[in-house]
């Protein structure tokens, strides 16, 4: 049985599908690198990297911050990198994990993301422990090729603020030899 030849009109068809398939990749590629870096966010918050945070935020990033007591807003990188750096020091413990993301590719230099967030939060300094959940909501932006975060806000679901009634008996804790030094109290 002899093969069948290719028409003009099948070709056509095909470059059209090859152009909606590089497409989708493209889309799946960023919605990939949009992940990994809200994972890299993450972890730079609880391990107070803040050289490598400032490289994944906007210059003129806005932050809206609701939880059970307070509203945090700001605008800029480098208010943001310095707050970072003030809250996750050396008498604090920190755990954020990021899951469950919704991921929407607008344009191929914009995006926006809901993220489900589960924390722990422990203020040494003060004895106060944080726990909770909350939906960040993220717009990204593409610049010279690289996704960044143009807009981070969340609202909590839950949040439980308890007194540390006694200090934990913590084996490894990284902060504490990477985190800004405060004070004597």
């Amino acid at each position: 049985m002899a093969a069948r030849p290719f028409c003009a009109s099948e070709e056509k068809s095909m470059t059209i599908d090859l152009a909606d398939l590089a497409r989708d990749i493209r889309i799946l590629k960023d919605i990939e690198e949009i992940k990994r870096l809200k994972h890299r966010y993450f972890r730079c918050i609880d391990m107070a990297n803040l050289t490598e945070l400032a490289e994944l935020l906007h210059e003129d990033v806005t932050v809206d911050f609701v939880g059970g007591t307070y509203r945090f807003q700001l605008t800029g990188r480098d208010e943001y990198v310095r707050m970072i750096g003030q809250a996750f020091h050396a008498e604090f413990v920190g755990q954020h994990n990021g899951h469950h993301p919704e991921i929407d590719v607008l344009s191929e230099t914009e995006a926006t993301g809901v993220w489900y967030l589960s924390d722990l939060a422990l203020n040494l300094r003060s004895n106060v422990s944080t726990s909770g959940s909350s939906l960040y909501r993220d717009r990204y932006v593409k610049v010279e090729g690289v996704w960044k975060i143009r807009e981070t806000a969340y609202q909590r679901i839950f949040e439980i603020v308890e007194p540390i009634e006694k200090r934990p008996n913590l084996t490894a804790h990284y902060l504490a030899l990477h985190g800004q030094k405060l004070p004597e109290a």
